[in-house]
């Protein structure tokens, strides 16, 4: 028995002195063993919170981080969209704990947008197919295809000699539309006049008689034949890289039109305001997509840059802090440079790339 009642003595012994260490304050870091001062080890970093807690502490402190983390997406989400370049500044203030840090929001909205378009079956872009019926037109010596349109495209003698019905097939860009529904636009002779003369072409180019571009090209116009989305795949992959290239070019616009500032406003502050305005941007582009269900798209475009230029109207005003006249001429001609020399270049780009590398 008195070992008995020693065991026990010892382990209460133990649970007390387990319960103490819980309840006091080390005073040394568990990690590198110096001096602790605060709540933060100063020579390592480690937090002097040990994390042993009861279940019903971790379920509070769980709840607790959950709430605070959601009041920061509506803090921010409240900032982006209602206040324009208050998140830039918060940053230049000091004041980042209020919100979702600018890179984070930034990836976290371009994920949704694609995953957007992925859910609902919307396409980028379509290059779509239309086939008119043509009649044979005699002029001048020339044979020529004319529509009822007046359209009219020269032909040859040797594409004359099949019998078969003649279309002119024009081209148009759809903007977020659903992939497929642009079949029906084209005649189905036509387009399977038009898909076996880009075979043609495309077996000529193989045997080495057109260039690369030509070839490119061939190859490129005949998926689009087959299906006006063939391209849909590779912008989806290519915008977000080059957008993402496009923040800094942003950034170095901003920092050249308010070169003044250089001693108070760094690149990263002009790089915060670009992420700001372009996590916008991805915003704009959703908005964009259901605005192009009920409109044109290119319509839509149109309505949504308008909108994305008084946004950054405001923002430069909020963040540079200038007077109004001022502020409208430099966003005026930040967006003119930015359009004429990123955005264009980019959207070439977006587009060659897809059509060699899609």
């Amino acid at each position: 028995m008195d070992e008995v009642g020693a065991i026990l003595e010892t382990g209460g012994a133990a649970a007390v002195e387990l319960a103490a260490s819980a309840l006091v304050k080390p005073t040394h870091c568990a990690n590198c063993g110096s001096a602790l001062t605060g709540k933060f080890c100063a020579v390592c970093g480690q937090s002097s919170d040990h994390h042993r807690r009861s279940v019903k502490h971790l379920l509070t402190d769980l709840f607790k981080d959950i709430a605070s983390f959601d009041s920061r997406i509506l803090r921010t989400a409240y900032a982006l969209l209602m206040k324009p370049g208050e998140l830039a500044l918060a940053f230049h203030e000091g004041r980042t704990q209020r919100y979702v840090p600018p890179i984070r929001l930034y990836l976290f909205v371009s994920l949704l947008f694609f995953l957007t378009l992925s859910m609902t079956g919307l396409a980028l872009m379509q290059f779509v197919l239309k086939s008119h019926a043509a009649k044979l037109v005699e002029a001048n010596g020339h044979s020529y295809l004319a529509t009822s349109g007046g359209g009219r495209t020269e032909i040859s003698k040797s594409e004359l000699k099949d019998g078969k019905n003649h279309f002119l097939i024009s081209g148009e860009v759809e903007l977020f539309q659903r992939e497929g529904v642009a079949h029906s636009k084209i005649d189905p002779e036509a387009l399977s006049q038009l898909t076996n003369e880009l075979e043609h072409k495309a077996v000529k180019s193989r045997e080495g008689k057109d260039g690369f571009i030509a070839r490119t090209v061939i190859g490129t116009s005949l998926k689009l034949a087959k299906d006006p989305a063939a391209l849909n795949g590779a912008l989806t992959a290519w915008m977000p890289r080059v957008l993402f290239l496009l923040l800094p070019l942003f950034a170095l616009i901003l920092s050249a039109f308010y070169w003044r500032q250089r001693n108070t406003l760094f690149f990263v502050d002009h790089l915060v305001f670009s992420l700001g305005f372009h996590t916008f941007g991805w915003l704009l582009l959703l908005a964009t997509a259901a605005l192009a269900q009920l409109i044109d798209g290119a319509i839509a475009v149109l309505v949504m840059g308008g909108v994305a230029a008084v946004y950054l109207l405001f923002a430069m005003k909020r963040f540079y802090a200038q007077a109004w006249g001022w502020t409208a001429g430099k966003c005026v001609a930040v967006l003119a440079v930015y359009f004429c020399f990123c955005v264009l270049p980019g959207f070439a780009g977006v587009i060659i790339a897809s059509v060699l590398w899609g």
